[in-house]
């Protein structure tokens, strides 16, 4: 275990040892399942053992869980923004240790792996102000003596079910909200990433602890697709807040949908970057190169398609290829890195299989295109010129592996944005106004996140983030984003003495 070496002592700093329980159960770490080990993808070694999750602890942590929700609804929302500062504050103190976990377990860089954490730091800080603005409308009511105004109440209990490739990040959005709008949350962790799980779990819940409040207020699970499972088809999680693939969204949309509860997905992306012929090269170069490469490929909002008009496409190509030349690959840990590995052998399987059907299909591999023999999980940063109509460009690969194609004109680079099931992020460079505005209307990007001049990742938790189509249509963090997390009620009072009708029926 590599708490026998001193680079790794800083886990034992946020409470992991070489066996760690993976529930956390009204106050109580247990765990009744089977036990995993984590690995550390960078070199395949074992990171420490944990005990997940079985049916029988989420039954008991949900019956907590229910009796927490009573209370915890009826704390002034003010003051429940005061406990998720508080949070913030506490992962601010394990800020670096939480960011080395992410990039340990995970595998991304660790400037990334801080910039995760970060991320829910800022997302507490926008939730603290969100607090004080769960502001519904007061309506003017056409009846006399009556007033109409909109309440929003509580849901009762949030379910996140997250994935690897940001293993805390996205609880974050999800809890930082949900416990300001009042509600509980149940955390089902990516199966491969359950000490970020745990660790990220003892912040939260310290916090819970020293405010003397239900501890179920924050429950969470490591755990299989059992775990999952009981999540969707759980009658007292009114939401649930799905991260990953299509195929697997769909499948959670159709359960909760058959018990009237609501979902909230975030699933694959297919993301594409056009640079048209006025674009600033140096600058679009730059974009696409940490958009494709960035986490290994494995954003959803990763550029897998880099659409460039004809008149700058070698250009540009060749700038691309010579910057793919200086990448560093290697350990995520490591000062300088650019590229870590893959989280998985599976996903090192899946970058070679899918290298063999891009061939297939008539790609052409100008860079890259194959995986790196190492003790971890490498491939090669990877560029393919390929035709817009492959089968293949239509798949989520989640790899560093980025399509390249041609268009003519703005209309053609549209259509080919378009063109792909998925719709969750997209951007073009130019410098043209018209150009822009037609990109962010109603003919240009079908998107959610449309973009200008910056690259299809990095987006800020004050937007909402998600997408359309086989994304999923969910909409996180920023914005009104919250009102997905509440119950809207219209109330019409009558401070009269009479019964008037609307729309002047009468009935004698």
């Amino acid at each position: 275990m590599v708490f026998a070496r001193k680079e790794h002592e800083f886990l034992s700093e946020i409470g992991l040892s070489s066996r760690n329980l993976g529930c956390y159960v009204d106050g109580t770490w247990k765990a009744n399942g089977p036990v995993v080990t984590s690995v550390n993808p960078a070199n395949n070694q074992a990171i420490a053992d944990v005990v997940e999750g079985s049916i029988e602890d989420y039954e008991e942590g949900m019956r907590a869980c229910s009796e927490a929700a009573k209370i915890w609804m009826q704390v002034p929302a003010p003051k429940r923004g005061e406990i998720v500062r508080q949070i913030g504050d506490a992962l601010r103190t394990k800020l670096q240790q939480l960011g080395r976990l992410v990039s340990l377990e995970m595998g991304k860089i660790l400037p990334e792996g801080i910039g995760e954490v970060q991320e829910i730091i800022d997302m507490c800080d926008f939730s603290v102000g969100l607090s004080r603005q769960l502001n519904g409308s007061v309506i003017p009511s056409e009846r006399p003596n009556h007033a109409m105004l909109e309440m929003w109440n509580p849901l009762g209990i949030v379910g996140v079910i997250t994935a690897f490739n940001f293993p805390c990040a996205v609880v974050g959005w999800n809890a930082c909200i949900a416990l300001v709008c009042g509600n509980c949350v149940v955390w089902k962790g990516a199966p491969t990433t359950p000490l970020i799980t745990i660790a990220m779990t003892r912040v939260v819940t310290g916090v819970l602890e020293k405010n003397n409040l239900p501890p179920a207020i924050f429950t969470s699970f490591c755990g299989g697709a059992d775990i999952g499972q009981a999540v969707a088809k759980d009658t007292r999680i009114s939401l649930v807040s799905f991260t990953g693939s299509s195929k697997v969204g769909q499948m959670v949309q159709q359960i909760v949908n058959q018990r009237f509860g609501k979902c909230l997905l975030e699933l694959s992306g297919n993301n594409a970057i056009i640079v048209m012929d006025d674009a600033d090269i140096l600058l679009a170069v730059r974009a696409v190169m940490f958009a494709a490469v960035g986490t290994a490929g494995q954003r959803c909002t990763t550029c897998r398609r880099l659409l460039l008009h004809e008149s700058i496409y070698q250009r540009v190509l060749d700038q691309l290829l010579d910057v793919y030349k200086q990448i560093k690959i290697g350990d995520p840990l490591g000062k300088g890195t650019l590229l870590g590995p893959l989280h998985t052998s599976e996903s090192r399987k899946s970058f070679e299989r899918g290298i063999e059907i891009i061939k297939s299909q008539g790609g052409k591999i100008l860079t890259g295109g194959s995986v790196i023999e190492s003790e971890g999980n490498f491939v090669q940063p990877t560029i393919v010129e390929i035709s817009p109509n492959a089968d293949v460009v239509k798949q989520e690969l989640f790899a560093p592996v980025l399509y390249v194609m041609k268009f003519q004109n703005l209309q053609e680079a549209i259509e080919i944005n378009n063109s792909v099931p998925q719709g969750l992020s997209s951007s073009i460079f130019t410098r043209k106004p018209e150009v822009i505005f037609k990109w962010i209307g109603p003919q240009g990007s079908d998107c959610g996140i449309v973009n200008v001049n910056i690259p299809t990742n990095g987006a800020e938790i004050g937007g909402a983030f998600g997408g359309e189509k086989a994304t999923g249509g969910g909409r996180e963090a920023g914005s009104d984003s919250w009102k997905q997390y509440m119950r809207r009620s219209t109330c019409t009072i009558n401070y009269g003495n009479e019964l008037p009708l609307a729309q002047g029926i009468n009935f004698g």
